[in-house]
């Protein structure tokens, strides 16, 4: 029980925290949503990628990432050329241009932020930094790790049945026997004379 409730405040934050992203959100450009916000970030930070990378930092299927990737190449914040190593597949690449919005984008975050924290100190903005860091690590950057599986959840309680007194289920096998309906029930399997059924 220690061990759950050393987490359950941290649970309780993370789904507070989801206003801190629609706020951000709020204030990316109209024609760059989250996820392409996102694609941008990543290529920003790692460099030029398979789309089949892309999708495992994204944490999501093949197509969804592929619709991303079309979309940011119309508007030539990307380009896509083929993997010399695999003909089948695509190497993301940030342009110039998407370089240009990856700067807007974190302009406007940055103001976000320095407006919200400006009450907090050099020291608490390096902490929660660091912390957010290591908290990213843990989870592989975005990798599903299969040795970190969480455990099952427990097994629901069976509902409480309270013990059938011997004398009612007496009752409740006499009259499964004398009852028309019963009657039948057990003809049909042979345990009743035919003659018996009116």
């Amino acid at each position: 029980m220690a061990e759950r409730a050393r987490y359950e405040e941290l649970v309780r934050q993370f789904s507070a925290f989801g206003a801190v992203k629609r706020e951000m959100n709020r204030i990316m450009p109209a024609d760059c949503h989250s996820g392409s916000a996102a694609v941008l970030t990543l290529l920003g930070r790692h460099g030029d990628m398979r789309m089949s990378r892309l999708a495992e930092l994204l944490s999501v299927d093949i197509s969804v990432t592929s619709r991303h990737a079309a979309y940011l190449a119309e508007r030539g914040w990307i380009e896509r050329f083929p993997d010399p190593a695999d003909k089948r597949s695509r190497i993301l690449h940030l342009t110039p241009a998407g370089r240009t919005q990856l700067d807007e984008l974190f302009r406007r975050s940055t103001q976000l932020l320095a407006e919200r924290l400006d009450d907090w100190t050099d020291d608490e903005v390096g902490r929660l930094t660091q912390l957010m860091t290591r908290l990213r690590d843990s989870f592989g950057d975005g990798r599903a790790n299969p040795g970190r599986r969480p455990p099952p959840p427990p097994p629901l309680p069976l509902p409480h049945r309270p013990p059938v007194h011997p004398q009612a289920l007496k009752r409740r096998k006499s009259m499964a026997t004398t009852t028309p309906a019963g009657v039948r029930a057990h003809a049909k399997h042979g345990e009743v004379p035919p003659q018996t059924l009116r």
